[in-house]
């Protein structure tokens, strides 16, 4: 029953950032983990970044140390602030409620979103 609404992509050079949003609905947001998943053309989706309810954190290899995810309980969003783009970054990005925050198991129990375009190039 979440609903999520994602925002912020654009075009940003490389070495760029950008700071995604995803408003959740429901009163349940602050209690569930969420996550960040991206899915670029001819790939699986890939889950990059993970927060639990109490703000724990995990992420991908692939965006360790660039990305950094965030919660406000309060506003019922989660942020994806992403630094030093690069090209291979580029994706739609969604969000997600999930079922655990472990990047192997975890699983998206909301409804998906239309996804934010990143796009990555000089």
């Amino acid at each position: 029953q979440v609903q999520l609404v994602e925002s912020g992509g654009g075009l940003v050079q490389p070495g760029g950032s950008l700071r995604l949003s995803c408003a959740a609905s429901g009163s349940i947001f602050s209690l569930r983990a969420m996550g960040w998943y991206r899915q670029a053309p001819g790939k699986q989706r890939e889950l990059v970044a993970t927060i639990t309810s109490g703000g724990s954190t995990n992420y991908a290899d692939s965006v360790k140390g660039r990305f950094t995810i965030s919660r406000d309980n309060a506003k019922n969003t989660v942020y994806l602030q992403m630094n030093s783009l690069k090209p291979e970054d580029t994706s739609v990005y969604y969000c997600n409620a999930l079922r655990g925050s472990d990047l192997v198991f975890a699983v998206p129990v909301g409804s998906w979103g239309q996804g934010t375009q990143v796009t990555v190039s000089s």
